[in-house]
């Protein structure tokens, strides 16, 4: 399975909220240089959301075709609708995405016999190892401990990027799955501790802009070297904390920008950074040492 540093990619756009071709290949590039372990193509911080079935598949294959075997590319296909995510699913396979993540579907709040099901039935449709994605604070959906379990059983699902941030959570899932279920953390403050408790990686935003150090301090928490990764982790706490002042990925994008690696294009309802938080923003990326 994948290890170490997976960055969740933005989509650049332009001013008019078109996607950029030429600066999604720019940050490939940018990643591949420096270290990232892999790449999340059109996941939360990707805008999935609000691109359209047609876009969405597109940068997917964009991003396969850019990365040429280099790295894993993960095709962010979840949705809250299963026919949908099924249909987002196959085009990640087609494109030659090693994995699909799929988040937890969102404001219709499934039970969890619901979500057993959701998944269940995209991993029996579509031959192509599947992670799980769940991150209650954006979809009103929790996915417990004993429903992951049961859905580590089914053929195709091989993972799970748990975005709770608690550490007890990353546990209680290795235990209940015997240690034989891919775990990544979806939480970049919490990250260098769900490593050190049985993770395989992050699934990170901060990799954006820090593909380098995330890559760094992500393999020395796998190596089990708690001083190392804490070092680093504490250089990285201020982008931590900085890249959610704001809803992601308004701030990331908007360092993207900074860093001139991107134009400052986001999709409505999402609006570029708050002209009162960028200095914050700004000042992260100074004390880790990237502008």
């Amino acid at each position: 399975m994948f290890r170490g540093s997976v960055v969740a990619l933005v989509t650049p756009m332009r001013a008019d909220g078109t996607v950029d071709d030429e600066s999604l290949g720019r940050l490939v590039e940018f990643h591949v240089e420096n270290g990232t372990d892999g790449i999340v193509a059109v996941g939360t911080t990707g805008e999935s959301a609000t691109l359209d079935t047609e876009e969405h598949c597109g940068v997917i294959r964009r991003v396969v075709d850019l990365v040429a075997g280099r790295v894993p590319v993960i095709a962010g296909t979840g949705a809250n609708s299963t026919s949908e995510a099924i249909e987002l699913t196959r085009c990640g396979k087609a494109a030659g995405a090693d994995a699909c993540l799929l988040v937890t579907p969102y404001y219709n709040k499934p039970t969890q016999e619901g979500l057993f099901r959701h998944f269940k039935a995209v991993a029996e449709a579509v031959d192509v190892p599947q992670l799980l994605y769940n991150v209650p604070g954006r979809t009103a959906c929790d996915m417990l401990p004993a429903t992951v379990a049961r859905l580590a059983t089914v053929p195709n699902i091989v993972g799970i990027k748990e975005a709770t941030g608690k550490i007890e959570r990353v546990t209680e899932i290795l235990e209940r799955t015997g240690g034989s279920f891919a775990v990544y953390s979806g939480d970049d403050a919490t990250a260098r501790e769900a490593i050190l408790a049985g993770a395989l990686g992050d699934i990170s935003v901060t990799a954006n802009v820090a593909p380098r150090l995330m890559h760094e301090m992500c393999t020395l928490a796998l190596a089990g070297d708690r001083e190392g990764s804490r070092r680093l982790d504490e250089r990285l706490l201020p982008l931590h904390r900085a890249l959610f002042v704001e809803s992601n990925p308004i701030p990331v994008k908007w360092a993207l920008h900074a860093m001139g690696l991107i134009p400052e294009g986001i999709r409505l309802p999402l609006t570029p950074l708050s002209e009162e938080l960028r200095p914050v923003v700004r000042q992260a990326l100074e004390q880790a040492g990237i502008i």
